[in-house]
């Protein structure tokens, strides 16, 4: 990718031409020098990148990414943001001990900022890796939760520009091309370098257009009479020809899109922890569980027979109850209130755990997890 043709310098060469221009002050050169046009460079002109936080990292609504800063390598970064650099390298196609270009952007395989500091894996492998053979049950007091350091990231206004994956054979013009924006800006917004290079895998901010002005509609016409004339008497309608039949358009209500509760059955692997409705579903790294709603004080029950492997709390010290089952499955609540059991607790499947918490908080974080990894809850409760 690093070799560079005559037409590739010749491009070059045009763009650094026109920065240099632009320079110089702001011309409208629309149809003033031989014909040329500036009308279809205005049409992809971009907005600035957004400017990143204290660590380097830019929040979007559904992603997050960092931004290298000189002598920055990935595992600079990882060290920056809290994520191992193995993690970060690996989701970028890196080393951890590669070398960066400055504002070069690195996209994270999860999020960095704010939420509760308990790491919910450690809790369950901890309780996994420390539960005797004999079944027997250890018990320890748990640490009070720490305040969380970083406080929880403002996502950027504005629209969230695309993630684009660099496939093989593709370049940085390619990829101009495609989503129709300047390549020098396309190699601003993910810090390209001057040669423009990508490689596979990178992951680049589609950089996002200037939104047109809205167009103002057009005034009508007015007749302009004399002084003296008077206002012309508009044409009153015709008594001959019936006024057109009304439409009533009967409103339909919108359809539920609410994902419905599964149902309980006594031979699902799993029970429902709570009776009541999905309101968010699984989503492998945004979302490690399900969130289920009810009633405030609707009680929170044992999806399986177990031992309560811990009990902790976030950063805002709400509790997390941790159950182990057999073939080393965890179950989590997180969310909850009013807990009736402790650590080192036999519990029954429906047995009571916990309570919901009131007002818009009447739900509970629910996670089925494998040994240190998180699973989709839903089909184990099918």
């Amino acid at each position: 990718m690093r070799a560079v043709s005559n037409s590739v310098i010749l491009r070059c060469t045009t763009v650094a031409a026109l920065a240099l221009v632009a320079g110089c002050g702001d011309y409208d050169l629309r149809g003033e020098v031989g014909g040329f046009s500036t009308a279809d460079a205005v049409k992809t002109a971009t907005t600035n990148r957004p400017a990143p936080d204290a660590r380097g990292v830019i929040t979007y609504p559904n992603y997050q990414v960092a931004v290298a800063r000189p002598g920055d390598k990935v595992i600079d970064v990882a060290t920056r943001v809290g994520l191992p650099a193995v993690e970060l390298a690996r989701f970028n196609g890196l080393q951890p001990d590669d070398p960066l270009r400055d504002g070069e952007v690195i996209a994270l395989p999860r999020s960095v900022g704010g939420g509760s500091n308990v790491d919910i894996a450690t809790i369950a492998g901890t309780a996994i890796d420390e539960a005797p053979a004999d079944g027997s049950v250890r018990t320890a007091t748990l640490e009070p939760a720490q305040p969380a350091a970083t406080p929880a990231p403002v996502p950027t206004t504005g629209p969230e520009p695309v993630r684009h994956k660099v496939k093989r054979g593709e370049t940085a013009y390619t990829i101009s091309r495609l989503y129709d924006v300047p390549v020098s800006a396309l190699a601003e917004w993910n810090g390209l370098g001057s040669e423009f290079t990508v490689r596979e895998g990178q992951f680049l901010l589609i950089p996002i257009k200037n939104q047109p002005a809205p167009q103002q509609a057009a005034v009508p016409a007015t007749n302009v009479t004399e002084p003296g004339q008077g206002s012309p008497t508009p044409t009153p309608p015709s008594a001959t020809q019936p006024l057109p039949e009304e439409e009533v358009v009967v409103a339909t209500p919108a359809p539920d899109v609410t994902a419905e509760a599964p149902t309980t059955q006594s031979n699902s692997a799993l029970g429902l922890p709570v009776t009541g409705t999905i309101i968010r579903t699984y989503d492998k790294g945004k979302n490690e569980g399900i969130d289920i709603a009810a009633s405030p004080g609707t009680a929170v029950i044992a999806a399986e027979a177990g031992t309560v492997a811990a009990i902790t709390a976030d950063a805002d010290q709400v509790p997390i109850i941790v159950v182990k089952h057999n073939s080393d499955l965890l179950t989590v609540y997180a969310n909850v209130d009013k807990i009736t059991v402790k650590k080192g607790d036999k519990v029954r499947r429906g047995q009571k755990i916990a309570s919901l918490r009131g007002g818009d908080n009447a739900y509970v974080h629910f996670e089925v997890r494998k040994g240190f990894e998180s699973v989709d809850p839903e089909p184990y409760l099918k």
